[in-house]
C-alpha cells in the first residue's frame, strides 16, 4: 500500500497592518460628539476668553480697539457706581434667598406629610418658576403700584400710610425681593422635598420612640441630613441672586429720558448685572463692560465660596 503524504498544517504570517488605537480606533465616537463641544467651544467658551481679552481694551464696538491694560480694573475698583450696584445687590439677594430658603423648606415638610394630592400640589408650587419673568414683573408692578396697588389699598384699608414702593430705595429693594422669593420658593421647595424623601423613615420612628417632639426631631434629625440639599440651594441661589436682572429691569422701566438699566429713582434697585448693560449698551463701552462682567464673576464666586464654607463649617 501507498503511504500517504501529510501536508503540514499552514503558518499564519504575521499581519503587517498595525492596529488602531486612541484617536483612529473610536473616531466615529468622537464624531458623534463632537458637536456638542463645536457650539460650546463657539458659543461659550470662545466668548468668556473674548471678553476676557477685551476687559484689557477700550472698544466702542465700532472702531478699532485700544489698549488700556489693568486702567479698566482700575477704574472699578474706584467706580462708586459699581460698589453701589454691589450693595444693591447683595442687600436684595439677602432679603430674598432667606426668605426663601425658610419657606421653601417648611413647603417641603408640609408637602412630604401631605397624604392626598401631592401631585397637585408639588405642580402648584412649581408653577412660578416656569412661567415668564417679565409677565411676574408686570403683575407685582401692579400689586406694589403707589396709586392703585394692591399692597396699598390693603395698607390704606387697615388705616396705614401707604408706601410709595417704587420710588423708595427700601421700597423698591422689598418690591424685586418679594418677587424672587415668589418665584423661587416653589422650585427650592421641590428640592427639600427631594431631599426629605431620602431621609429614611426608621430614623424618625426611632426618635419618636426615644420621645423627641417635631421640633427635637427637625433639628437633630431633618436638618443635619438636609445640609448636602441646603448648601446646593444655597449656591444655586446665590448665583442667581447674584445675577438678578429681568426683576428689576422690568419693574423699574421708566419712560422718561432716564436709562431703563438705571435701576429706578437713585439707582436704588440697579443691580450689577443692570449696572453691566448700562456701560455696555448705553454708553458703548463694550471693553469697560467686559471688566464690569469679570468682576461680577468674582463677587459671585466669592459669596458662593463663603456661603459653602459656613454651611460645610457647621456641619463639622
Amino acid at each position: 500500500m501507498a503511504v500517504l503524504e501529510q501536508t503540514p498544517p499552514a503558518v499564519a504570517q504575521p499581519s503587517t497592518t498595525k492596529p488602531r488605537t486612541g484617536f483612529r480606533k473610536y473616531w466615529h465616537l468622537y464624531a458623534a460628539i463632537s458637536p456638542f463641544y463645536l457650539i460650546f467651544l463657539a458659543f461659550g467658551l470662545f466668548p468668556v476668553g473674548f471678553s476676557l481679552y477685551l476687559s484689557f481694551h477700550r472698544w466702542d464696538g465700532l472702531g478699532s480697539m485700544e489698549w488700556a491694560g489693568l486702567s479698566q480694573y482700575q477704574y472699578l475698583l474706584s467706580d462708586s457706581d459699581f460698589w453701589n450696584s454691589i450693595g444693591n445687590t447683595i442687600i436684595i439677594w439677602a432679603l430674598a434667598t432667606f426668605p426663601m430658603i425658610f419657606l421653601a423648606m417648611v413647603t417641603a415638610v408640609m408637602l412630604n406629610s401631605a397624604v392626598r394630592f401631592k401631585g397637585l400640589y408639588r405642580v402648584a408650587y412649581f408653577l412660578p418658576n416656569v412661567t415668564s419673568v417679565v409677565a411676574i414683573a408686570i403683575v407685582f408692578g401692579s400689586i406694589f403700584s403707589t396709586n392703585n396697588g394692591v399692597i396699598n389699598a390693603v395698607l390704606h384699608g387697615v388705616g396705614l400710610d401707604q408706601v410709595a414702593w417704587l420710588n423708595t430705595p427700601w421700597g423698591i429693594k422689598v418690591t424685586i425681593a418679594a418677587l424672587m422669593t415668589w418665584q423661587w420658593t416653589g422650585y427650592n421647595a421641590i428640592i427639600f422635598l427631594a431631599g426629605l424623601q431620602t431621609i429614611p423613615s426608621d430614623l424618625y420612628e426611632a426618635a419618636r420612640m426615644d420621645g423627641a417632639g417635631p421640633i427635637q426631631t427637625f433639628f437633630r434629625i431633618t436638618l443635619p441630613l438636609l445640609r448636602p440639599t441646603l448648601l446646593f440651594v444655597l449656591v444655586v441661589s446665590t448665583v442667581t441672586g447674584l445675577q438678578s436682572f429681568s426683576e428689576p429691569q422690568v419693574l423699574l422701566q421708566t419712560s422718561s429720558n432716564d436709562s431703563t438699566f438705571a435701576g429706578g429713582p437713585g439707582h436704588s434697585g440697579q443691580t450689577m448685572v443692570l449696572y453691566f448693560f448700562q456701560q455696555t449698551f448705553d454708553n458703548n463701552d463694550f471693553g469697560y463692560g467686559a471688566a464690569v462682567a469679570w468682576g461680577i464673576f468674582l463677587v459671585v464666586v466669592l459669596f458662593s465660596i463663603i456661603n459653602w464654607r459656613l454651611v460645610q463649617r457647621r456641619g463639622e
